[in-house]
């Protein structure tokens, strides 16, 4: 059977041909992938370019831990329930909030560009932990050619606002333009016709910092207004503590996780850390995380938690509430 490969596509391999650096080579494999048809005809180049799309993504992990001799400045290791990645115009005070929601302790100052590298951190939020990743400013002229990537690679992007700025407008427009540029499409807002194949959905927050200068809410209503009625905007101050523990809810709550715990028949439930995984996930995908071993032996599981009694049996396709506690029989 025919390829019939696309014009795009074939646009996306030579860009892939002339490409100089490894973010490049990257960036045009996913174009390929996205504009492949997919048909029988075109199964085997699909799982060529899928195997050479995880050994470069490979090589740059390895490079980031030190393993390789190139080091990939805006790779963060994601780690905890998941990782939100923070984007702001100079002096919005991001890395102020990445101090009062982790015990991080970024470089904070009044001047312009002090965060030049991503600073990770770990939001608590009961029983588990929320990475979030400082990065340099997103400005007219100056954005870190990292960025992109970091911020697509994340599970959700938050865009702090200095709500008490002069020049919140042109902040907005350049955010805007910036997840433009980087194809990454709020999931609070309907995707629009014709979207591109490589625009990637994640929730998007707005963060309007420093409420502590905005006692009658004037500042940042007019925030509100600029930055459209269409994504989520919390309030917040870092330097008052202003809706910072509501807000480690909210950065859980919209990774759209569920935690859930194991037990050993006869045993009380495991009293470490939950297993974190998707909305929607099952015991069969709990049992995979535990280990494949148990996935490929388990019989049936027994539920406490959202199911009808406690101690359900239930069989692995049974989908998971946050919160449960399951015992796997193999």
């Amino acid at each position: 059977m025919p390829a019939n490969l696309t014009p795009q596509y074939k646009e996306a391999e030579l860009k892939f041909r002339q490409a100089q650096s490894r973010e490049g080579r990257l960036e045009a494999l996913r174009e390929m992938l996205a504009f492949i048809p997919k048909h029988k005809g075109t199964e085997k180049l699909q799982a060529d370019l899928k195997r050479r799309l995880a050994r470069l993504e490979e090589e740059g992990e390895k490079a980031a831990r030190g393993g390789g001799r190139r080091h990939d400045p805006g790779h963060v290791r994601r780690e905890g329930a998941g990782q939100w990645a923070m984007l702001g115009p100079p002096n919005a005070g991001k890395s102020s909030l990445l101090q009062a929601l982790t015990h991080a302790r970024p470089e904070i100052g009044d001047y312009p560009f002090t965060t030049r590298a991503p600073q990770p951190g770990m939001v608590p939020f009961e029983d588990v932990q929320v990475q979030l990743v400082d990065t340099p400013a997103v400005a007219p002229g100056h954005v870190e050619p990292y960025l992109v990537n970091l911020s697509r690679n994340a599970d959700g992007l938050l865009l702090v606002l200095d709500v008490s700025a002069d020049d919140v407008e042109p902040s907005v427009r350049e955010l805007h333009q910036f997840l433009e540029r980087a194809r990454i499409w709020p999931r609070s807002r309907p995707p629009p016709p014709g979207d591109s194949p490589l625009a990637v959905i994640r929730p998007v927050l707005v963060l309007g910092n420093k409420a502590d200068l905005d006692d009658d809410g004037t500042f940042a209503l007019l925030a509100r207004q600029a930055i459209g009625e269409d994504l989520p905007f919390h309030p917040v101050s870092a330097r008052r503590g202003d809706g910072i523990e509501a807000l480690r809810l909210v950065l859980f709550r919209e990774l759209r996780r569920i935690r859930v715990h194991t037990k050993e028949p006869g045993h009380k439930p495991d009293a470490g850390r939950p297993f974190v995984l998707p909305e929607g996930a099952t015991v069969n995908d709990l049992a995979l995380l535990v280990h494949k071993d148990v996935a490929e032996r388990l019989r049936f599981a027994r539920i406490w938690g959202k199911a009808r009694f406690d101690g359900q049996q239930v069989d692995r396709h049974h989908v998971l509430s946050d919160r449960d506690v399951v015992e796997l029989h193999i």
